[in-house]
């Protein structure tokens, strides 16, 4: 990994280059988790950037306690990619942009009842199911635009003349709500391994894993319907959870915060919606606490995106992006706090994880349509 790993301390480590901005404030964040009982490691992604408390892009590793307000309050959270059968040359831009725009952010009871697993049929938070949410989620129609690996490319199902549908989105509600009903109890102390609070916490995260999976499922299936189109699921892979994990000969806990773990096969890294997603093949390593980027990160805050971009350009100018796609987003705010401009290039991301021989790319991926929330209340 060379010189492409930043050492702070033997504990405390980040992965840049010359030309990828890295924010002080998050390496101070990175001090801060390094300063926590128990933690051994921490490990920051090209794609690091400040979080509330505790970077985003980062992965921890702790022995004998964990700490749920590392993972956050969107456990699951992840990307799942589809093979779809809609057919790049016919590919449409006004007709899928029509009837995507006519999509419910919220899927209707009656659809749930129909497509909802057995288990889920009677979830509290059944009703957030299906839907994309805020912030920085959604889902993307993609065109194959440069293919790096050609073998693994079509051993895992993909091929070039049709479009791929890629969904980011995770627990909705829920994850939050576990994380605002462990916090009120325990703070930000973590939670001894083996103890009955940490027995129950697990269970409640493992429960927003599953209901995250099975939200990008339903965002798939909701969206491939609505333009009459079907696909395959390619992979699904989360970003924000803990596992007990083998590090360095020691058995202990691997936190992931925006960042995507190297061994479950391919991975996707996705741009701003004005940018290229990669995919690519991990080379698994335990120096890098068997993580990866899991995105281009953030440059910009939220509150200033919509002051150094307002004067410049209208919600509808954002709709257009350089590269020729489409956005749906009917948040006046939205568009503008997740306007490509306030991300990082991800091409930057990729050969800083390239030079630290964390990633070879199999493909990059061009994007269509982006959908956002419509902004409705519960977004």
């Amino acid at each position: 990994m060379g010189n492409h790993v930043h050492y702070l301390s033997e504990a405390i480590a980040y992965i840049a280059s010359d030309d990828l901005w890295i924010e002080g404030s998050a390496i101070q964040q990175l001090h801060t988790t390094a300063n926590l009982p128990g933690m051994c490691r921490v490990m920051g992604m090209p794609d690091l950037h400040p979080g509330r408390g505790y970077p985003i892009g980062a992965a921890f590793f702790s022995l004998g306690r964990f700490y749920p307000a590392l993972v956050g309050n969107d456990i699951g959270c992840g990307m799942a990619l589809w093979q779809t059968d809609i057919l790049r040359r016919r590919y449409n831009a006004d007709k899928f942009e029509k009837r995507l725009a006519a999509l419910d952010d919220a899927a209707d009871e009656r659809w749930l009842d129909e497509h909802l697993p057995e288990s889920l049929i009677q979830h509290p938070w059944r009703s957030a199911l299906g839907s994309i949410g805020g912030g920085n989620h959604f889902a993307e129609l993609q065109q194959v635009d440069q293919v790096f690996d050609s073998e693994r490319f079509s051993e895992a199902g993909l091929d070039a003349q049709h479009l791929l549908l890629l969904a980011h989105s995770g627990s909705r509600g829920l994850g939050q709500s576990v994380l605002q009903h462990h916090i009120s109890v325990f703070s930000h102390h973590g939670l001894a391994e083996g103890s009955e609070d940490a027995r129950r916490y697990l269970a409640a995260h493992d429960d927003a894993l599953a209901f995250a999976r099975v939200n990008r499922q339903l965002i798939a299936t909701r969206i491939l319907q609505q333009v009459k189109a079907s696909g395959n699921p390619l992979l699904d892979v989360a970003h924000n959870f803990v596992e007990a994990c083998r590090i360095g000969g020691q058995q202990g806990w691997l936190h992931r915060k925006g960042a995507t773990p190297d061994n479950q096969g391919l991975a996707i890294v996705p741009g701003s919606r004005g940018d290229y997603s990669w995919l690519v093949q991990p080379v698994a390593t335990e120096e890098a606490l068997c993580s990866l980027a899991h995105g281009a990160g953030r440059k910009w805050m939220r509150s200033e995106c919509k002051g150094r971009l307002s004067g410049k350009f209208s919600p509808a100018q954002l709709s257009r992006t350089e590269l020729g796609s489409r956005v749906i987003c009917r948040d006046k705010q939205l568009i503008y706090e997740e306007a490509p401009q306030a991300y990082k290039s991800a091409e930057s991301v990729i050969s800083c994880l390239v030079q630290a021989g964390l990633v070879k790319p199999v493909a990059r991926l061009h994007p269509v349509l982006t959908l956002k929330t419509s902004g409705g209340k519960g977004a």
